[in-house]
């Protein structure tokens, strides 16, 4: 599996960090922290046999993207054990989805997950992740005490294998 994912300004990244800490903090879950998980909107996951050809198929879609502000408003929640920071899917969001499962479909021997395809994706920036029932209650409340909405420019694209998270291509918007 491989991720396309965005990154964003060091305000936001600086803003988002200080969530997930705090989640780590509060329940001693420290699953993001410990992974060296940073603050990204993952905009689509693939499936790919080949991390060479997973790297040629990110290089050809990423070479004439843009930068945009997104808002990140709301928290919310993939029960029964992630927390996120939701992001307004807005027209740039969507074409820039868009634009790189139509990249990913032109390789056969990949295939792009359906929870990552265009309009069938909940873009977020995940807070806290494999928490129990209890740390997911105790994140919630910890997030209401701190979360502010938050307007985040991206400002890179990159590609990463999860579990454990390692970075394999980036490439900085225009």
């Amino acid at each position: 599996m491989y991720l396309v994912s965005a990154y964003f300004d060091q305000d936001s990244v600086q803003k988002l960090q200080n969530l997930i800490n705090a989640v780590a903090e509060e329940t001693g879950n420290d699953y993001m922290i410990r992974n060296n998980v940073p603050p990204h909107l993952t905009i689509c996951a693939f499936e790919q046999k080949n991390t060479k050809k997973a790297i040629e198929i990110f290089q050809s879609f990423a070479g004439d993207l843009q930068s945009k502000t997104i808002y990140i408003p709301a928290i919310g929640a993939f029960c029964p054990n992630v927390i996120y920071a939701e992001v307004v899917q807005n027209p740039y969001l969507y074409d820039l989805s868009k634009k790189i499962y139509q990249n990913i479909k032109m390789f056969p021997d990949s295939k792009c997950s359906k929870y990552y395809m265009p309009l069938q994706w909940i873009p977020h920036v995940t807070i806290g992740k494999k928490l129990t029932p209890n740390q997911m209650s105790r994140a919630f409340e910890k997030l209401l005490e701190l979360f502010h909405p938050i307007e985040a420019k991206i400002v890179k694209l990159g590609l990463s294998k999860p579990n454990p998270y390692i970075d394999l291509a980036e490439k900085y918007f225009i």
